[in-house]
């Protein structure tokens, strides 16, 4: 491994200091998308949606995302979430509440408009649903023929339609509903267009104003209880806060590979291990306990925003003491300690933190880490140095691990574009042409009147239109990550985080034990002699993957 000049002389990274709003709302946007989900089921291979039965009824991005991340952040007895640091999980979850409702705004007309033109005109509305679904079947088994196929369906139901209107085969109240039912399903989708259209634009207007960072924060009147009787305007705004507390739990899980959920995967490894030995002249070694040295360091990193060189400074970390426990890397779920004596609320207690930090034990119980945490570039690069001190006999061994989670997905941060196709025409086969289509078109104002009358049964509508699966153990920010390796800044600060961190660590052990009559140069030296004596290069590899 290579060795990282840790000399005093060692320049400090400087780090991005903007708002850390930009991932959020990039996540947020998702509520309000359009388009296939398909795009957002293929950033996660392993996880598998459940296809729609029917193809009317299908969701799309936005929708799948927004129906799925309520339930799963807001659903009675759900399961506890991955924190989502450098991320306000409330206000995405909020956003998709917004996006719920413009869409059920926009079902609730629909719904009125599939009553009055289809549902009371219910064999020419199946007529024409029968057509839309069979040229859908047809696309998907032979795409270079649907377009063929699905006009002559469509041309045999308008000469029905004409017959039906010209020459009714009945008489008397039987001729006139004859004439209308192919005509008024007709009518009704033209006035469906133009609530579709309405929608649509009003939702890419939020999408835009996300990803480009001017959106207002999210309109949620429902959550502001109208009387002391409105029970569900409470129980929607208890789930909220109990959301946001859950995410500032310093309880945190190692899932093997995938390094600490919320933090990344462990990519270096530095330890300092050498005897406790009273130094020359003295007797025995001044007492202490592994807490006190660990709110030494706590201590000393809290300055390193502060530097002799003119904007030398580090960004001021986040520093915490987190209680880590073990869950397997094929875990599913995860779990909060349910002890009140040692819990408040979502966070461990400072006691039971401090006794965690100075009890040695081997086997299941959690271990103790302190946290030195820096969330950078708006959100999208999350770093952190993770230390834990342990005393065996009369040795002492400090490790510090680097952990980094890397930017989202890039589908998350797109603009809406206009839909468009390219053809060439007839006699000019040279030259390519470009032509815009509508944000809606007649296959998508079909699939939302079917789906709107399925608002008020949202169980029946993911059974027939399919459902969005998400990860788990499920955490919004780490849910979505990308690979941040092949960002070469991202890397570079994450590397170049570490050697400050661990030449003050390696500084305050220094000066604490020699405070304590510790020999320091016996310490030094055997730690020199260990295996790894390189632990101090900086160098990303994969820290959890053993050969053994």
């Amino acid at each position: 491994m290579t060795t990282l000049d840790m000399t005093p002389g060692a320049q400090i990274p400087r780090f991005d200091t903007g708002p850390q709003t930009a991932v959020t709302q990039a996540l947020a946007s998702a509520a309000y998308r359009d388009g296939p989900l398909d795009d957002l089921v293929r950033l996660r291979p392993d996880v598998k949606p459940k296809p729609p039965r029917f193809a009317l009824f299908r969701a799309n991005l936005g929708e799948a995302f927004t129906e799925a991340v309520i339930a799963r952040t807001l659903g009675s007895g759900r399961k506890p979430l991955v924190p989502s640091f450098g991320t306000d999980a409330r206000m995405v979850v909020e956003h998709c509440l917004e996006a719920q409702e413009l869409r059920n705004g926009r079902d609730r007309q629909l719904s009125l408009v599939t009553l009055l033109t289809g549902v009371l005109f219910l064999p020419g509305a199946l007529l024409w649903l029968l057509a839309f679904q069979l040229r859908a079947v047809l696309r998907k088994a032979a795409p270079d023929r649907a377009g063929l196929y699905g006009s002559v369906v469509f041309a045999a139901l308008a000469v029905l339609g004409v017959l039906f209107v010209l020459k009714p085969p009945a008489s008397g109240m039987a001729a006139l509903y004859l004439r209308v039912m192919m005509v008024a399903p007709v009518v009704g989708w033209y006035a469906a267009k133009r609530i579709c259209l309405r929608s649509a634009e009003q939702m890419r207007a939020q999408w835009t104003a996300l990803v480009e960072g001017s959106a207002m924060g999210p309109m949620l009147p429902k959550i502001v209880p109208r009387d002391d009787k409105d029970a569900k305007a409470v129980d929607l705004r208890d789930q909220l806060d109990r959301l946001a507390a859950e995410q500032e739990t310093n309880v945190l899980h190692y899932a093997g590979t995938k390094g600490i959920l919320g933090l990344g995967g462990r990519w270096g490894a530095w330890h300092l291990t050498g005897p406790l030995a009273p130094r020359e002249g003295a007797a025995d070694i001044h007492s202490f306990r592994p807490w006190d040295l660990v709110r030494r360091i706590n201590e000393r990193l809290g300055a390193l925003e502060r530097s002799e060189v003119a904007a030398g400074g580090m960004p001021a970390p986040r520093l915490e003491q987190w209680a880590v426990r073990p869950v397997g890397e094929g875990a599913d779920e995860i779990a909060r300690p349910g002890d009140v004596e040692t819990m408040d609320g979502q966070r461990m207690r400072d006691f039971a933190v401090q006794n965690l930090c100075n009890a040695q034990k081997f086997g299941a119980e959690p271990r103790h880490y302190q946290g030195t945490h820096f969330v950078l570039w708006k959100g999208q690069l999350v770093v952190s140095l993770m230390l834990t001190v342990t005393v065996l006999h009369d040795y002492l061994r400090v490790e510090v691990t680097g952990h980094a989670l890397g930017p989202i997905a890039g589908l998350f941060t797109t603009k809406p574009s206009p839909k468009e196709v390219t053809f060439t025409r007839p006699g000019r086969p040279w030259k390519e042409e470009k032509r815009h289509l509508p944000v809606v078109d007649g296959d998508e104002v079909v699939r939302l009147a079917v789906r709107a009358p399925l608002m008020w049964t949202p169980v029946v509508r993911d059974w027939l239109g399919g459902q969005l699966v998400l990860p788990e153990p499920f955490g919004l920010r780490s849910a979505w990550v990308d690979r941040m390796w092949t960002h070469r800044f991202m890397a570079d600060d994450a590397i170049r985080a570490a050697t400050p961190i661990v030449r003050t660590v390696r500084t305050v052990i220094d000066e604490f034990l020699a405070e304590h009559d510790v020999d320091v140069e016996k310490f030094a030296k055997a730690h020199s002699l260990l295996p790894g004596a390189e632990a101090e290069g900086v160098r990303p590899f994969k820290a959890d993957v053993y050969d053994a």
